[in-house]
C-alpha cells in the first residue's frame, strides 16, 4: 500500500489523529506534548501515529498535507494544523465545538 493510501486510511478511519515524534504517553518532543496535552483536557480518544517508526511516513504525512513540520492533527479525516493552531483553537473553544461536531 502506497504511504498516501495508508495516511487516508489512517485520517478517515479514526475521528482524531496525531501524527507525531513518539506516542501520547512519551512524546519526543514539545509540540507533540503541547498537542497531547490540549487533546487529553478535551477527553476524547485519539490515534497517535508515531512517525519516527517509519520515515516514509514521517516524510509523507508532510506531502500529504502539504504542511512542513510536526505534529500534524486531523478531525473526521480533515487537516486541522500543528501544535499552535490546536492550542489557539482550544482556547478559543473552537477545538471543543469541532469535536462535537459544531461550528465554533
Amino acid at each position: 500500500m502506497a504511504t498516501s493510501d495508508r495516511i487516508r486510511a489512517l485520517v478517515t478511519d479514526n475521528e482524531i489523529v496525531v501524527f507525531m515524534k513518539g506516542v501520547p504517553a512519551a512524546p519526543q518532543c514539545g509540540f507533540s506534548a503541547g498537542v497531547v496535552k490540549v487533546l487529553e483536557a478535551i477527553g476524547r480518544p485519539y490515534v497517535g501515529i508515531n512517525v519516527l517508526d517509519d520515515p516514509f511516513l514521517r516524510e509523507g504525512i508532510k506531502e500529504y498535507s502539504d504542511w512542513p513540520t510536526l505534529p500534524q492533527v486531523y478531525v473526521r479525516g480533515e487537516f486541522i494544523g500543528g501544535c499552535d493552531i490546536v492550542r489557539d483553537m482550544y482556547a478559543a473553544g473552537e477545538l471543543q465545538a469541532l469535536l462535537a461536531g459544531q461550528s465554533a
